[in-house]
Protein backbone atom coordinates (compact mmCIF):
# COMPACT_ATOMS: atom_id res chain seq x y z
CA UNK A 1 0.00 0.00 0.00
CA UNK A 2 3.19 2.39 0.95
CA UNK A 3 4.75 1.68 -2.25
CA UNK A 4 1.39 2.43 -4.39
CA UNK A 5 1.41 5.67 -2.76
CA UNK A 6 4.90 6.64 -3.17
CA UNK A 7 4.11 5.65 -7.02
CA UNK A 8 1.04 7.81 -7.23
CA UNK A 9 3.00 11.26 -5.73
CA UNK A 10 6.08 10.24 -8.15
CA UNK A 11 3.39 10.48 -11.22
CA UNK A 12 2.01 13.15 -9.47
CA UNK A 13 5.19 15.37 -9.08
CA UNK A 14 6.63 14.63 -12.62
CA UNK A 15 3.17 15.74 -13.86
CA UNK A 16 3.61 19.08 -12.23
CA UNK A 17 7.13 19.47 -13.69
CA UNK A 18 5.83 18.59 -17.20
CA UNK A 19 2.81 21.26 -17.20
CA UNK A 20 5.27 23.67 -15.59
CA UNK A 21 7.72 23.50 -18.44
CA UNK A 22 5.36 24.21 -21.12
CA UNK A 23 4.50 27.71 -19.46
CA UNK A 24 8.12 28.20 -19.23
CA UNK A 25 9.23 31.59 -21.42
CA UNK A 26 11.28 30.60 -24.83
CA UNK A 27 13.85 32.51 -23.42
CA UNK A 28 15.39 28.80 -21.80
CA UNK A 29 16.05 27.82 -25.29
CA UNK A 30 16.78 31.47 -26.69
CA UNK A 31 18.97 32.61 -29.44
CA UNK A 32 22.75 32.17 -30.18
CA UNK A 33 24.47 35.19 -29.34
CA UNK A 34 25.46 37.77 -31.87
CA UNK A 35 29.98 38.19 -31.59
CA UNK A 36 30.73 41.77 -31.05
CA UNK A 37 33.77 41.22 -33.60
CA UNK A 38 31.57 41.00 -36.76
CA UNK A 39 32.45 43.25 -39.29
CA UNK A 40 29.79 45.50 -41.72
CA UNK A 41 31.27 44.85 -45.70
CA UNK A 42 33.74 47.87 -46.37
CA UNK A 43 32.09 48.21 -49.75
CA UNK A 44 28.70 49.82 -47.88
CA UNK A 45 27.87 52.75 -49.78
CA UNK A 46 24.57 54.94 -48.79
CA UNK A 47 21.42 54.68 -51.49
CA UNK A 48 18.70 57.38 -51.27
CA UNK A 49 15.41 56.20 -50.07
CA UNK A 50 12.08 57.84 -50.27
CA UNK A 51 11.77 60.87 -47.86
CA UNK A 52 15.28 62.24 -48.44
CA UNK A 53 15.81 65.97 -49.47
CA UNK A 54 18.69 66.06 -52.02
CA UNK A 55 19.81 68.86 -53.71
CA UNK A 56 20.25 68.42 -56.98
CA UNK A 57 23.43 71.49 -58.32
CA UNK A 58 23.92 72.32 -62.22
CA UNK A 59 26.61 73.79 -62.89
CA UNK A 60 26.14 77.22 -64.60
CA UNK A 61 22.29 76.60 -64.48
CA UNK A 62 20.77 78.14 -61.20
CA UNK A 63 17.07 77.80 -62.70
CA UNK A 64 17.48 74.12 -63.00
CA UNK A 65 19.13 73.40 -59.90
CA UNK A 66 16.81 72.56 -56.67
CA UNK A 67 15.98 71.27 -53.28
CA UNK A 68 13.72 68.35 -53.79
CA UNK A 69 12.26 65.56 -51.46
CA UNK A 70 11.71 62.14 -52.66
CA UNK A 71 8.37 60.99 -53.44
CA UNK A 72 6.92 57.65 -51.75
CA UNK A 73 7.17 56.05 -54.99
CA UNK A 74 10.90 57.10 -54.75
CA UNK A 75 10.63 59.34 -57.92
CA UNK A 76 11.48 63.29 -57.97
CA UNK A 77 10.25 65.74 -60.74
CA UNK A 78 13.30 68.96 -61.29
CA UNK A 79 12.87 71.94 -63.85
CA UNK A 80 12.70 69.58 -67.51
CA UNK A 81 13.08 66.27 -65.77
CA UNK A 82 9.53 64.52 -64.72
CA UNK A 83 9.51 61.95 -62.56
CA UNK A 84 13.20 60.16 -62.34
CA UNK A 85 13.88 57.52 -60.27
CA UNK A 86 16.02 58.26 -57.07
CA UNK A 87 15.64 55.83 -54.65
CA UNK A 88 17.58 53.04 -54.58
CA UNK A 89 20.72 55.09 -56.83
CA UNK A 90 23.78 56.17 -55.00
CA UNK A 91 23.88 60.36 -55.70
CA UNK A 92 27.10 59.75 -57.94
CA UNK A 93 24.39 57.47 -59.88
CA UNK A 94 21.27 59.76 -59.73
CA UNK A 95 23.89 62.43 -61.07
CA UNK A 96 24.92 60.70 -63.73
CA UNK A 97 21.08 59.74 -65.19
CA UNK A 98 20.41 63.63 -64.55
CA UNK A 99 23.47 64.51 -66.80
CA UNK A 100 21.48 61.84 -69.00
CA UNK A 101 18.46 63.49 -69.35
CA UNK A 102 19.96 67.45 -69.27
CA UNK A 103 22.12 67.26 -72.07
CA UNK A 104 18.78 67.29 -74.46
CA UNK A 105 18.56 70.63 -72.96
CA UNK A 106 22.08 71.96 -71.65
CA UNK A 107 25.38 71.30 -73.23
CA UNK A 108 27.84 68.99 -71.69
CA UNK A 109 25.95 69.30 -68.01
CA UNK A 110 27.21 68.64 -65.21
CA UNK A 111 25.35 67.70 -62.23
CA UNK A 112 25.89 67.34 -58.32
CA UNK A 113 23.78 65.55 -55.94
CA UNK A 114 23.91 65.94 -52.24
CA UNK A 115 21.53 64.11 -49.82
CA UNK A 116 20.41 66.76 -47.10
CA UNK A 117 18.25 64.85 -44.97
CA UNK A 118 18.40 60.68 -45.08
CA UNK A 119 15.69 58.09 -44.40
CA UNK A 120 17.29 55.83 -46.80
CA UNK A 121 15.82 52.47 -48.40
CA UNK A 122 14.10 49.84 -46.34
CA UNK A 123 17.22 47.15 -46.88
CA UNK A 124 19.27 49.82 -44.96
CA UNK A 125 17.42 51.17 -42.43
CA UNK A 126 17.80 49.55 -38.72
CA UNK A 127 14.31 48.97 -37.93
CA UNK A 128 13.40 48.45 -33.98
CA UNK A 129 10.17 47.31 -33.04
CA UNK A 130 8.71 46.01 -29.37
CA UNK A 131 8.94 47.68 -26.12
CA UNK A 132 10.05 51.06 -27.58
CA UNK A 133 10.41 53.94 -25.26
CA UNK A 134 10.91 58.11 -26.74
CA UNK A 135 11.83 60.41 -24.69
CA UNK A 136 9.91 62.62 -26.18
CA UNK A 137 6.46 60.90 -26.21
CA UNK A 138 4.21 58.80 -24.07
CA UNK A 139 5.01 54.65 -24.79
CA UNK A 140 2.98 53.50 -22.08
CA UNK A 141 0.26 53.43 -23.47
CA UNK A 142 0.99 51.03 -25.95
CA UNK A 143 2.10 47.68 -25.84
CA UNK A 144 4.47 48.04 -28.60
CA UNK A 145 5.55 50.37 -31.21
CA UNK A 146 8.35 50.80 -33.63
CA UNK A 147 10.52 52.86 -35.36
CA UNK A 148 13.23 53.21 -38.15
CA UNK A 149 16.43 55.16 -38.36
CA UNK A 150 19.15 55.59 -40.63
CA UNK A 151 21.72 53.22 -40.56
CA UNK A 152 25.31 55.07 -40.13
CA UNK A 153 28.63 53.12 -41.03
CA UNK A 154 30.42 51.97 -37.54
CA UNK A 155 26.52 51.78 -36.06
CA UNK A 156 26.56 49.48 -32.80
CA UNK A 157 23.62 48.41 -30.13
CA UNK A 158 24.63 51.51 -27.99
CA UNK A 159 23.88 53.99 -30.93
CA UNK A 160 20.78 52.89 -31.72
CA UNK A 161 19.19 52.71 -27.87
CA UNK A 162 20.67 56.22 -28.13
CA UNK A 163 18.84 57.06 -31.55
CA UNK A 164 15.38 55.56 -30.00
CA UNK A 165 15.75 57.45 -26.85
CA UNK A 166 14.84 54.38 -24.38
CA UNK A 167 13.53 50.94 -24.19
CA UNK A 168 9.97 50.61 -22.53
CA UNK A 169 9.52 50.64 -18.99
CA UNK A 170 8.49 47.22 -18.93
CA UNK A 171 10.92 45.85 -21.58
CA UNK A 172 13.18 42.58 -21.47
CA UNK A 173 16.13 43.86 -22.34
CA UNK A 174 18.33 40.48 -22.12
CA UNK A 175 15.63 38.86 -23.90
CA UNK A 176 16.13 40.95 -27.28
CA UNK A 177 17.31 40.12 -30.48
CA UNK A 178 18.61 40.91 -33.76
CA UNK A 179 17.12 39.77 -36.91
CA UNK A 180 19.64 39.77 -39.99
CA UNK A 181 20.74 38.87 -43.43
CA UNK A 182 23.23 36.43 -43.72
CA UNK A 183 24.30 35.37 -47.12
CA UNK A 184 20.34 36.23 -48.11
CA UNK A 185 18.54 33.91 -45.26
CA UNK A 186 17.57 35.26 -42.15
CA UNK A 187 18.71 34.51 -38.69
CA UNK A 188 18.00 35.64 -35.44
CA UNK A 189 20.18 36.49 -32.59
CA UNK A 190 20.27 37.59 -28.96
CA UNK A 191 21.60 40.64 -27.69
CA UNK A 192 21.89 41.85 -24.14
CA UNK A 193 20.72 45.60 -23.64
CA UNK A 194 20.38 45.37 -19.66
CA UNK A 195 24.02 44.16 -19.15
CA UNK A 196 25.25 46.18 -21.75
CA UNK A 197 23.35 49.92 -20.37
CA UNK A 198 22.59 48.64 -16.92
CA UNK A 199 25.92 47.01 -15.91
CA UNK A 200 28.40 48.83 -18.52
CA UNK A 201 29.38 45.55 -20.63
CA UNK A 202 30.61 47.23 -23.21
CA UNK A 203 31.17 43.29 -24.47
CA UNK A 204 27.90 43.38 -25.71
CA UNK A 205 27.82 46.39 -27.78
CA UNK A 206 27.53 44.61 -31.05
CA UNK A 207 27.76 46.33 -34.48
CA UNK A 208 24.92 46.90 -36.03
CA UNK A 209 24.21 45.86 -40.35
CA UNK A 210 22.16 47.92 -42.54
CA UNK A 211 18.75 46.23 -42.95
CA UNK A 212 19.12 45.10 -39.18
CA UNK A 213 15.71 44.40 -37.13
CA UNK A 214 16.01 45.14 -33.19
CA UNK A 215 13.54 43.01 -31.40
CA UNK A 216 12.91 44.15 -27.54
CA UNK A 217 10.37 42.04 -26.43
CA UNK A 218 8.17 43.17 -23.09
CA UNK A 219 9.69 40.84 -19.72
CA UNK A 220 7.64 38.25 -18.08
CA UNK A 221 5.85 39.05 -14.58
Amino acid sequence: MILKKTKLAVLIIVGSLVSACSYLPAVIVGHPPLSGNDDVALDYTYLIGPGDSIDIYVWGNPDVSRVVTVRPDGKVTVPLVEDIQASGKTAFELARKLEEEYAQYIRDPQVVVMVAEFQGVDQQQIRVIGQVGNSGGDSGSNRYSGESIPYERGMTLMDVIIRIGSIGEFADGNRASIIRKVDGVEKQFGVNIDDLVEDGDMSENVKMFPGDILVIPEAYF
